[in-house]
């Protein structure tokens, strides 16, 4: 009884040891994050004004300019991901892509303050967006610190990432907000000087942490090379039959569950896409001359089987985003015409977007500390919801945001029909609607919640459902939805204009809103994200969730 007793005290100490430990860790990685995003919405908030102001570039090429850079900042996570997962592995990456970050804050604000040429500027701008592109590789470190086996590390993992989620939500804030303020009020030079300070922070505070992380994940090699050679080999076997028994398939035969890719876990058969199997069937050929382009490990197989799985959910968050994106363009043309003042102060339309930040900042605690013991005890599951079912609940909610923006817009056509503000020739179109813009502040903080469950839900969803050694990458390939989510909003604004101005119509979406029907337009956004959230359930009705062999 002692020794049981003795045994049982010495592991809760180690637990307790642990759990300090990833605290910590969790402390180091999050405030990295925090740094990092308040130099990178310092720049990026104000971005075009600089482009504009200070290199004279046009609105037209400077509205072009950022809207590239920002094109670019979807693409480069890819490479930081890829670059982590195959050969330097998560620490080495951020430390190193930090370093990069820093040098670009130094030439923007070299540039800044000796009034460089634009091509100067754009180098460090382009440099930014290089190093910036961490998220999805630090999300994975973080996340990496828990132990997956332990169903109460579990749980405090499913927290972390609503709080790397509010790290951004807080550097979005103090950057987009009092460093704009800087940049407006004091000089582009320490608007853009302050930001360099914050990435030094940044590297400061993660490299201190190097100790207090006790977890990483091995490089494995390159995943694009091990989906293509599933892919040759099941196409060189397409005559083969796919045995009924997976057990026959072909695996490493290590004892302790790990796979022949460095650091990953064996991956248990799955019967979807069952064609792939034949890259896993060993013939008498392969046994005479092996070659990782005729024979695959089950694996191997998997982790492709994996990616395709992922696809369609990834595709689900493409119209999320067309929709989240009405935040900076027609969420702002419909502020442009509301009552901006409160007492003698003007409060611009732009601004407004710092609801939904503070939404982000309200919801995330609500959610961690209040929804997930409630559905805990109603669903069972120790997370509250599947990360499934919460992304699900976030594409409902931003679909009442659009059917909040759309209210808002009939009663602004009521308030125009009477007042008579419909002839911009009279100027009375250039007059403020008696309607306050803070009418708009509910849409803002339902986009918001949307936010705190999808965006977040999709963060856990794809580090959890991708392979051990592709984590850092399939966390990159969710952020590229919200990329094409962007040009799929300008197609759309695009598409409605056209076919609603015909026949010498205005359409519903002129040059002059007030003699449009942007209603009309957030109602369609409403029936899209309510079209793809009964998409989305015949996609989570489908999925097959990644299981290991352990």
């Amino acid at each position: 009884m002692e020794m049981e007793a003795a045994e049982s005290n010495g592991a809760e100490r180690r637990a307790s040891v642990r759990s300090r430990w990833i605290f910590w860790a969790c402390v180091f990685i999050l405030a990295t994050n925090s740094f990092q995003c308040t130099a990178y919405f310092g720049v990026s908030t104000n971005l075009v004004n600089y482009l504009r102001d200070r290199l004279h570039e046009g609105s037209k090429a400077a509205a072009n300019g950022v809207t590239n850079w920002q094109g670019t900042n979807s693409i480069t996570p890819l490479v930081a991901a890829f670059l982590a997962d195959a050969f330097l592995g998560r620490y080495w990456t951020i430390a190193i892509f930090l370093l990069i970050s820093v040098v670009a804050y130094v030439v923007l604000t070299v540039s800044a303050v000796a009034a460089l040429q634009s091509a100067a500027f754009y180098a460090g701008l382009y440099l930014l967006a290089l190093g910036g592109a961490l998220q999805p590789v630090l999300t994975s470190f973080g996340a990496d610190q828990f132990d997956e086996s332990d169903e109460e590390e579990r749980n405090r993992q499913s927290s972390f990432f609503n709080w790397f989620y509010q790290s951004i939500n807080v550097g979005s804030l103090v950057g987009g907000t009092v460093l704009v303020w800087v940049q407006s009020s004091v000089s582009w030079g320490l608007g853009y000087g302050i930001p360099a300070l914050f990435s030094v922070l940044a590297v400061a505070v993660f490299l201190a942490g190097t100790a207090a992380y006790p977890r990483h994940q091995q490089p494995g090699g390159s995943p694009l090379t091990r989906v293509a050679q599933v892919i040759v080999a099941a196409v060189r076997k397409y005559r083969l039959e796919a045995p009924a028994d997976a057990s026959t398939l072909h695996e490493c035969e290590a004892d302790d569950g790990m796979s022949a890719i460095q650091g990953s876990r064996r991956l248990a058969h799955t019967d979807q896409f069952r064609f792939l199997d034949k890259a896993a069937v060993e013939t008498a050929d392969d046994k005479a001359q092996p070659s990782p382009w005729r024979l695959c490990t089950v694996t191997q197989v998997e982790e492709l089987k994996c990616l395709l799985r992922l696809m369609p959910v990834w595709a689900s968050g493409i119209i999320f985003a067309a929709a989240y994106t009405q935040m900076g363009t027609t969420f702002i043309l419909q502020g442009d015409t509301l009552d901006p003042y409160v007492g003698g102060f003007r409060v611009p339309a732009a601004v407004l977007s710092v609801f939904d930040t503070l939404s982000v900042m309200l919801w995330v605690p609500l959610y961690d500390r209040l929804i997930v013991p409630l559905a805990r005890r109603v669903t069972g599951h120790g997370r509250g919801f599947t990360q499934l079912a919460r992304m699900g609940v976030g594409l409902v909610v931003l679909a009442v945001a659009m059917l909040a923006a759309g209210t808002l817009e009939v009663e602004r056509r009521r308030v125009i029909a009477r007042h008579g503000m419909y002839d911009s020739n009279t100027g009375a179109d250039g007059a403020y609607l008696p309607l306050s813009i803070f009418w708009q502040v509910p849409q803002y903080f339902v986009v918001g919640a949307s936010e705190v469950f999808t965006f977040i839900g999709q963060m856990e969803f794809f580090y959890h459902q991708a392979p051990d050694a592709m984590r850092s990458l399939c966390s990159g390939l969710s952020a590229t939805s919200f990329a094409l989510g962007n040009y799929l909003s300008s197609a759309l604004l695009t598409a409605v204009a056209r076919a609603t101005a015909r026949g010498g119509q205005g359409g519903w979406i002129p040059d002059d809103i007030n003699r449009g029907h942007l209603d009309d337009f957030f109602w369609l956004l409403a029936v899209l994200c309510f079209g793809n959230f009964i998409v989305y359930l015949l996609i989570a009705r489908w999925y097959t969730y990644k299981k290991t062999v352990d």
